[in-house]
């Protein structure tokens, strides 16, 4: 088992290479730099006289006066430090400062919406597939293409107007009333970010919920027409153990394997969620790096989300593994 989990690791450094390089191409593509930005955002201003000096010292600061070559090498160097650069849009700060204040909420509630929806999906998918054709799988299934149908910001801004109009309430948005944004940590503080936390947690969670009970369903029924489950019956097996003991133990398989696409998806989806809903999450500050060209900031952020992939592949390997003895000898 470790052997094969080192082996899993190994083979993701090479790609975590080939992402970061992606990546910093990706940031490259827009035209001009931060420097540019700046300078546009303070001609706005209707300060016509920007110094040319000033400007190339502040491309040479953040050494965009070098190849690209050269700015991914410096970039890079320092990640084994958890060095990603100084943010040109937020000056002054590191983009480790500025990421580390929203990243542990931004996982916080992707995994409360992970928990929460498969917990909700796998017994739904299992009562859905075991009366399949009744009026209640029909009604299941109706809510499922819903839930995969709304896309998140349509679904986040019909929850924030049933927050405020239907249930009465005038906070909306965020994650914590506005005495506690600044506050430091207590049970108080707690306590009203757990108020806060449904409405992220049911846009995040719905999609990932009506897919999962989808893909529950589709597999229990396959499995519960395989012969080994008829033999179970024919053996005067309960159905309960039947369905539980025999059929959801392999039907459940596919679903380990659709886990390592679900934490990048949350976290994408969370992107345009927190922008929406004004959360203190890795959204409005990856939206204002892309405005504002920050290649350090926008690009880590970026390779972040692409390095949950590589992650949460890992995840669902070891969890097959751990299931099925046979995926080791792969």
């Amino acid at each position: 088992m470790i052997s094969y989990v080192l082996r899993r690791i190994l083979y993701m450094i090479p790609m975590m290479i080939i992402i970061s390089m992606v990546s910093f191409a990706l940031i490259q593509l827009p035209p001009g730099d931060a420097v540019t930005y700046y300078e546009m955002r303070i001609r706005e201003q209707g300060q016509s006289d920007v110094a040319i000096e000033m400007l190339d010292k502040m491309r040479e600061r953040y050494g965009l006066d070098k190849p690209l070559p050269v700015q991914y090498w410096n970039w890079i160097k320092g990640f084994p430090q958890g060095d990603f650069g100084m943010s040109m849009v937020y000056e002054g700060l590191t983009v480790a400062s500025i990421i580390s204040e929203r990243l542990l909420i931004t996982i916080i509630v992707s995994v409360a919406a992970l928990i929460i929806s498969w917990g909700l999906a796998i017994p739904i998918g299992i009562y859905s597939a075991t009366h399949k054709y009744t009026k209640a799988d029909y009604a299941l299934s109706f809510f499922a293409f819903i839930g995969m149908a709304i896309p998140h910001f349509m679904l986040a801004m019909l929850l924030m107007f049933f927050w405020v109009f239907v249930l009465g309430n005038t906070s909306v948005g965020g994650l914590f009333s506005p005495e506690y944004r600044e506050a430091a940590w207590s049970w108080a503080k707690f306590f009203d970010l757990l108020y806060h936390l449904p409405i992220p947690v049911i846009v995040l969670g719905l999609a990932t919920l009506a897919g999962t009970m989808r893909v529950m369903r589709g597999n229990l029924m396959d499995v519960l027409d395989q012969q080994y489950v008829m033999t179970a019956r024919a053996k005067g097996l309960k159905e309960r153990k039947v369905v539980f003991k025999h059929a959801v133990r392999i039907a459940i398989n596919p679903l380990i394997s659709r886990l390592g696409l679900e934490l990048p998806n949350l976290l994408s989806g969370s992107i345009i969620v927190s922008i929406v809903l004004s959360l203190p999450m890795l959204g409005p500050i990856f939206q204002r790096a892309l405005s504002g060209q920050d290649m350090y900031l926008a690009g880590t952020i970026l390779l972040m989300l692409s390095w949950t992939l590589l992650l949460g592949n890992l995840i669902a390997d070891i969890l097959l593994a751990w299931a099925d003895p046979r995926i080791r000898l792969d």
